[in-house]
């Protein structure tokens, strides 16, 4: 079954997830009457006081009453309804699914509670709710550092029992992909760095940490050969790779090979740029905290050796000369001469590297390729009658996704671009009060996905950005 057409059929999901058209809509004109569609108290699977409050002083301070319903709506969705928290011999554990579908992706449970990370030193059971996510990760990476995504039961077998991979018992799915191990850091990082706490920092941590740097190396592909491979029975290209699983080949030049992309879709050349600048960030976090909380020179060294060799390997071959837009960075690369010129709308995205504090959002070959991505010399962006964003293969052409849209308010200085982004947003959720996965550039009624928690906090955490740091772009 498809992610994006999977929909979990439970009284929550039924509660939350639609609002009749017909009762907010006329024409393209949402009423001012906005129902309540966010899931009663007595059902949310966790609530913070102090994310609470901020969903009140939001709504008190900003008079657009859509946009106050929008948050109300968005920003709590990943605690109301896809957290499981529960503590196993004393320490935090928690489980986050992605909205429609029971498993936790590495990617997407680091996404979806990163907007609250600024308010986990004041809140504790928030703070405890984010270390059980880093605890539950670091679990999974040691089952299976080449997965995506896992179940809460170890022993469950998913729909992909019959993957051509070393698939185990607990994992929903073994697509490799460099930002998922990642994300764990990042979130790790910040996690210590916002509270403080070294708590979810053991042996055990180490180990993934030490597991993830091996993975990298490997994935380097030097000694010409990998470890990893992927085949899958499917009438879509983009969930299988060619070769008898091991894609297409690369020149051993220093990056990492990322056989699937954040859109759990496959590379068509393994060295996927931004994830590979993800890495470059990601790998000197990690040394940081082993040499400060683990004292453990060695291995931060070699973290930061890799980082420095990545680095040295974007610049060298990541860049490519377009006739439009002069230097810009490739998607992706092989290594020989070989690039493709796009870019996609998960994150990490080509757009996205300023937001996870990959590159500046002054550099200027970021920028001539900010310009190339938003414009219609990017395959994957699309222009229609009710907005303009990227989107991607994943679900096809002509569907733009509001997590695009949102990742350019998130970069963007400009404030004529953030108010655009942010009236784009709020005119395509279909009346429904939440973000989608994708909608239709032309009809935003033609949407997938109604519960997908990360587009909804994200849009939420761009909201409050802009209320905290320009309040006037929300009038």
């Amino acid at each position: 079954m498809e992610r994006r057409k999977f929909i979990k059929s439970t009284a929550l999901f039924s509660g939350l997830a639609m609002v009749a058209p017909k009762n907010i809509i006329a024409g393209n004109t949402i009423s001012k009457s906005f129902p309540v569609v966010r899931v009663s108290k007595e059902k949310r699977n966790f609530e913070s006081k102090f994310i609470e409050d901020a969903i009140r002083e939001f709504q008190k301070n900003v008079k657009d009453e859509e946009l106050s319903w929008l948050f109300n709506n968005c920003f709590p969705n990943t605690l109301d309804t896809t957290v499981t928290f529960n503590k196993k011999n004393g320490k935090p554990h928690t489980y986050v699914i992605t909205g429609d579908i029971d498993a936790m992706w590495l990617r997407d449970s680091s996404a979806q509670v990163w907007p609250y990370m600024a308010f986990a030193d004041k809140d504790k059971d928030l703070k405890d709710l984010i270390a059980g996510v880093i605890n539950t990760q670091t679990k999974y990476i040691l089952k299976d550092p080449y997965a995506n995504a896992f179940y809460n039961d170890p022993n469950k077998k998913g729909e992909w029992t019959s993957d051509d991979t070393d698939m185990l018992p607990g994992v929903h799915e073994r697509k490799y992909e460099i930002d998922s191990l990642c994300y764990p850091i990042r979130l790790a990082y910040n996690y210590w760095k916002t509270t403080g706490d070294t708590s979810p920092f053991d042996a055990e941590w180490e180990k993934a940490i030490k597991t993830t740097l091996k993975v990298f190396i490997d994935q380097q592909e030097k000694n010409g050969e990998n470890p990893y491979h992927f085949q899958r029975q499917t009438p879509k290209a983009t969930d299988t790779r060619p070769l008898k699983g091991l894609g297409y080949p690369v020149k051993p030049v220093g990056l990492i090979c990322s056989a699937f992309r954040p859109s759990d879709d496959a590379t068509v050349f393994s060295f996927l740029v931004p994830s590979n600048f993800f890495a470059v960030v990601s790998l000197n976090q990690a040394a940081e905290m082993m040499e400060e909380i683990s004292s453990d020179a060695q291995t931060a060294n070699e973290l930061r050796a890799l980082s420095a060799e990545v680095k040295q390997a974007l610049e060298d071959y990541a860049i490519v000369n377009h006739p439009k837009y002069g230097n810009i960075y490739a998607f992706e690369v092989d290594g020989y001469v070989n690039h493709l010129l796009m870019d996609d709308a998960n994150v990490p995205s080509l757009l996205s590297l300023p937001y996870l504090d990959a590159i500046d959002k002054d550099d200027w070959v970021y920028k001539n390729t900010r310009k190339f991505v938003l414009s219609l010399d990017n395959p994957f962006f699309f222009k229609g009658k009710a907005a303009e964003g990227i989107g991607g293969p994943h679900v096809g052409i002509d569907m733009i996704w509001p997590m695009a849209i949102t990742m350019q308010g998130l970069t963007s200085d400009n404030p004529k671009e953030i108010k655009e982004c942010i009236s784009m947003l709020k005119s395509t959720h279909a009346g429904t009060g939440f973000m989608h996965e994708t909608f239709h550039k032309d009809d935003p009624n033609n949407f997938t996905r109604s519960w997908f928690a990360w587009a909804n906090t994200l849009f939420g955490e761009f909201l409050w950005k802009t209320y905290k740091e320009q309040p006037e772009l929300l009038v």
